[in-house]
């Protein structure tokens, strides 16, 4: 069955690679991705963090969290992951003043994930050595079960700040070429860069295949055949459906929420010092006194990730490598990064690598759309169904592999291996 998957960030090349794993009703060959973007990952799937997390969800996200977890790790250890993306236990922090908040909520409040992390609690241990600290800084420690694979550490450097230890982390943009570059080796088909025009009907009324056209040469159109229509556009989703069934009634409740980053090297960060004790990398939420919440990763590879800055105001652009970095944003990140991260005499020794600006797709429930749209609402009959998986947030990439893994079951028919039901369109 002729499959089409528009958009081919990590979601899409997700969706891609485990369907190419199931005893399918369709060859690797006939599943198309379609990407509108000249450059691969040019959005949240290349400029993300990589933070994964296994419990740190609502109840309605907590199967697929577990079960993206665990692939996450099955993925890295079949597949070299340490070495080929960067996959690693990590370190975080959070505020030791704020309560209670789960995974979706601090977006929806325009908040941090280090509300997340304040609902663990805490026990002594230390924090990175690439990290500023108050000479009456206090450290402690958190560890839970291992079905959670998580130890948190939380470590105060001043007055209204905590530390927490131990997660995992990926290079998405690392991760996300594994994925597609499988994908494409095992028969998938790319079509980049292609923005998709229409779908178009048999002579039952059905949906037979779509139209796609270069992006860079509109003139040329082609037709892919197409028995199954999966939408994994991130923050472009609501466009694509909507282009694609202008008669519909339904919309698609997802809205881009823009965040700019910074990739940074310190002289203070030395992953061989780092791993010892199997401590891995660090992943550090905090806030800051101009209002947004710092989050900062140091990665495998001596790189340190630093983001937070988030606005909904920001407008999305037609593709992704139009994005139109602020430098306003970028200054706020390089003060964060020299108070944090600097030298102790105030120098700032910090190398820039990348100053980076992505759309995160947010849905108006804070949890992800994963599922089938009713034939009712499209306006037209379609034999393998449309399919949406998107609307993630700041979850993509921790929630990647296994709705990757939950879209290829349910395109074909099979049982789930997480319960998805109530994140349904």
């Amino acid at each position: 069955m002729a499959t089409v998957i528009i958009g081919s960030g990590i979601i899409g090349s997700a969706t891609a690679f485990y369907l190419t794993q199931l005893p399918s009703t369709t060859t690797a060959s006939s599943i198309h991705l379609v990407e509108s973007s000249p450059e691969l990952f040019a959005s949240a799937s290349g400029h993300a963090a990589g933070f994964l997390a296994r419990d740190w969800f609502s109840p309605s996200l907590a199967s697929l969290g577990a079960l993206s977890f665990d692939l996450h790790k099955e993925l890295a250890e079949q597949n070299n992951g340490v070495d080929k993306w960067g996959y690693c236990r990590s370190t975080g922090t959070s505020l030791a003043e704020v309560k209670g908040k789960r995974g979706d909520e601090w977006l929806r409040d325009g908040t941090s994930r280090a509300e997340a992390a304040a609902t663990h609690n805490f026990m002594e241990g230390s924090g990175p050595a690439w990290l500023k600290r108050s000479k009456n800084g206090k450290v402690e420690v958190i560890s839970e079960d291992d079905s959670t694979a998580q130890v948190f550490v939380a470590y105060q450097i001043a007055e209204d700040i905590n530390f927490c230890v131990d997660t995992f982390f990926s290079d998405p943009l690392r991760l996300s070429h594994f994925l597609l570059t499988t994908s494409l080796e095992r028969g998938v088909q790319l079509h980049q860069p292609c923005q998709p025009l229409s779908v178009n009907n048999d002579s039952e009324g059905k949906v037979s295949s779509i139209t796609i056209a270069s992006c860079t040469e509109p003139e040329k159109k082609i037709s892919i055949p197409c028995s199954r229509l999966i939408i994994t556009a991130g923050a472009w989703t609501p466009r694509v459906f909507k282009s694609l069934f202008p008669n519909t009634k339904k919309s698609i409740p997802i809205t881009s929420l823009a965040g700019h980053s910074l990739l940074i090297r310190s002289p203070r960060w030395n992953i061989g010092d780092e791993s010892k004790g199997n401590k891995g990398c660090h992943a550090v939420f905090t806030t800051d006194k101009t209002g947004y919440s710092p989050e900062i990763f140091s990665r495998v590879g001596g790189e340190i990730y630093i983001a937070g800055l988030n606005s909904a105001a920001l407008p999305l652009p037609e593709i992704a490598t139009d994005r139109k970095i602020d430098e306003k944003s970028i200054e706020v990140l390089k003060t964060t990064a020299k108070r944090l991260l600097g030298k102790e005499d105030g120098d700032d020794d910090l190398e820039l690598l990348r100053e980076g600006l992505c759309f995160r797709p947010v849905s108006g429930k804070g949890v992800p759309i994963i599922g089938k749209v009713d034939e009712g609402l499209l306006g037209v009959k379609t034999e393998g169904g449309v399919w949406i998986a998107a609307g993630h947030g700041p979850w993509g990439i921790s929630l990647s592999l296994g709705t990757g893994k939950v879209m290829s079951e349910m395109v074909e028919g099979r049982q789930t291996s997480a319960n998805v039901r109530t994140l349904a369109l």
